[in-house]
């Protein structure tokens, strides 16, 4: 295959891995009745395929071609990064408020709910770059290991288009809005093979994309602990809670299987 058709192949697998994240958007359409039971479900849910794919695939393979030190100190810049960003964004003084959802039903929602949709929104964009990075420098390298990783990145996709899309829901009672910012969070990973070509590719090495890779699971912790976690358990249903992270750790280790 010519590097042209090689580069066109590459794009389109990190294209159809991002766009992935749509198929967990669309869960949002599904919410015909919105009840705090199924918020507290999805937000542990959200929890736990972020702390599990930081601890079991972004950080060990950061360890393994960076070593301990520098895969710990790029962690935690990235929790330091996400903590100062956190502290710059005022928390609402009133943050409940009732609202007439899509299907005529009135529920009382919680405007924090956007906040932390949102940011899960942006760890994900975080997350997806360097996954189409890795996704588009594999493909050109070895077609078959890229196209292996494609799929397993698509599939573990899905469910972080899910931890963006039903916070955004609740908060907004909007549809539309809540599949727009997952499906833009998906996108992230076609932008990053984009930029990975047009700037970064001569730059690029294994040891600056781990990097990357610590810096994003601290991301994802600090997201997950401060943000996911306490808003799922706000609303009293913990074993609820407990239940969503197990399942959400259960499905990412599923996807991951399928990678290695």
């Amino acid at each position: 295959m010519e590097l042209s058709q090689q580069v066109i192949f590459a794009f389109l697998l990190t294209l159809l891995a991002g766009l992935s994240t749509g198929i967990g958007s669309l869960i949002a359409y599904f919410i015909k009745k919105p009840k705090t039971i199924y918020l507290s479900f999805s937000l542990g849910f959200s929890a736990g395929v972020m702390i599990y794919v930081s601890f079991v695939e972004l950080l060990p393979r950061a360890v393994i071609t960076v070593g301990q030190f520098t895969s710990v100190i790029a962690f935690f810049i990235g929790i330091l990064l996400i903590a100062l960003i956190d502290m710059m964004i005022p928390e609402s003084r009133n943050p409940h408020h009732y609202k007439e959802m899509p299907d005529g039903l009135t529920v009382k929602v919680d405007k924090t709910l956007l906040r932390t949709g949102l940011f899960t929104a942006l760890a994900i964009a975080i997350h997806n770059f360097p996954e189409g990075l890795t996704t588009f420098g594999t493909t050109l390298s070895d077609e078959r290991l890229g196209i292996v990783i494609a799929l397993a990145i698509a599939i573990h996709n899905i469910p972080e288009g899910i931890s963006v899309s039903v916070p955004l829901f609740y908060a907004t009672g909007d549809r539309k809005k809540a599949f727009r910012y997952s499906f833009l969070a998906g996108l992230a990973e076609p932008v990053g093979a984009v930029i990975g070509f047009v700037i970064l590719l001569p730059f690029l090495s294994p040891a600056l994309l781990s990097s990357l890779l610590a810096f994003v699971a601290g991301i994802m912790v600090y997201i997950s602990i401060d943000e996911l976690l306490p808003m799922a358990h706000r609303y009293g249903h913990s074993h609820t809670v407990i239940l969503g992270f197990i399942l959400g750790m259960a499905l990412m280790a599923a996807s991951l299987f399928i990678l290695w």
